[in-house]
């Protein structure tokens, strides 16, 4: 067991212009949704390059709306990537549609066009994408797919605020959905954002999270509470400012990683992949059969060391009792995606290691590993 500070997996720090701004927040007495979502808003569509970004209150419900809007029909499919928190899979059955599983990269974890083209059907109505741990999905063959079937993209990059391929943004491929999470790269503790260049989309989000209303008691359909508060709001505006900083941190510390674990037996780090920009939210390898321990035993042995360590995820998201026979729900044959399930860890990146901390990282993976 380490006697020396355990280095955390995620780090939340919030600076002196959070404190000013909450401040000013409570004082102004509109602390429910108010201009500080606009502002969020705004300034989150001009970073993406976007026309519309909607704030709603979780990134679960960003998902759930954004497929509500399409008024989608008991049998319409979507294709999603199996690879991916539970999240994806639950917005999917709440909007009532069902889910298929296209296959994964494993260069990326994200969900592969090759893999997608096979299950489209007259059924399916959206792809939706996941990109996953910070990087984007390969998009334009996934956009040039839906574009000839006539389909929908929803993307969930609720971990890829600002990532982007062949310039240009996670979320402008179609409707994003962002997480505002407490350990995302941005955040606001809880909120979810939805953008789109699409005017009548974006209208349809704004009365849909107000609970069908464009003005008070003038309901326009049946919609549901799914506002942010400007307290919300306080928290992630002033981190924009700084975002770019903490990307570029995030990206040097992941080049030390790559850079110290490179060479080890049985171990794969991540790549980010040419004409990608990738925000490093977590940096996983993979631990295979030629490693000199298990996967999680991996895990376990860096853990007792003091070095963060977590598996971002166990298993593909539909092999669960809970939906294993559900109606809604196809359980697709996903090799790829079940093989990165069982040899998936994640260790820091987040921006503020030290080198210290990179040093302890690099040297504790790779004695766990024999190397």
């Amino acid at each position: 067991m380490s006697t020396t500070a355990p280095i955390p997996i995620s780090v939340v720090r919030l600076d002196a212009d959070v404190e000013a701004l909450l401040l000013q927040v409570v004082r102004s007495g509109i602390i429910a949704q108010g201009p500080l979502v606009k502002r969020l808003e705004d300034e989150f569509a001009a970073m993406i390059g976007v026309k519309h970004v909607v704030a709603v209150n979780n990134g679960t419900t960003a998902l759930i709306a954004a497929l509500q809007v399409l008024n989608l029909h008991p049998g319409d499919e979507v294709i999603t990537s199996p690879f991916t928190f539970v999240a994806t899979l639950n917005a999917i059955l709440e909007a009532g549609a069902t889910a298929r599983f296209a296959d994964i990269s494993a260069d990326d974890f994200n969900v592969s066009a090759v893999t997608i083209a096979p299950l489209i059907s007259d059924r399916t109505e959206v792809l939706m994408p996941v990109h996953l741990y910070g990087q984007c999905a390969d998009m334009q063959p996934i956009a040039d797919i839906a574009g000839g079937a006539g389909l929908f993209i929803v993307e969930d990059a609720a971990q890829a605020h600002g990532a982007t391929v062949d310039g240009r943004s996670a979320g402008a491929w179609g409707t994003g959905c962002f997480s505002l999470y407490a350990t995302k790269n941005l955040t606001s503790g809880e909120g979810g954002l939805i953008s789109t260049d699409d005017d009548a989309v974006a209208d349809s989000l704004r009365v849909l999270r107000n609970q069908g209303m464009r003005q008070r008691y003038q309901y326009e359909k049946a919609g549901n509470n799914y506002r942010l508060t400007d307290l919300q709001a306080a928290v992630c505006v002033p981190q924009l400012a700084h975002y770019d900083q903490q990307v570029a941190a995030r990206q040097r510390n992941a080049t030390r990683l790559n850079e110290g674990l490179a060479g080890v037996a049985g171990l794969t780090t991540p790549l980010e992949l040419e004409g990608r920009r990738h925000v490093w939210h977590q940096y996983t390898v993979l631990i295979d059969d030629q490693a000199a321990v298990s996967r999680d035993k991996f895990v376990d042995a860096m853990n007792a060391a003091g070095a963060g360590c977590g598996v971002y995820y166990p298993r593909v998201v539909f092999d669960y009792g809970c939906y294993l026979d559900h109606p809604r729900v196809i359980a697709d044959d996903v090799p790829v995606a079940r093989l990165v399930a069982a040899q998936c860890a994640s260790l820091p990146v987040h921006p503020y290691l030290s080198d210290a901390d990179l040093d302890r990282i690099i040297a504790t993976t790779r004695k766990v590993l024999g190397a």
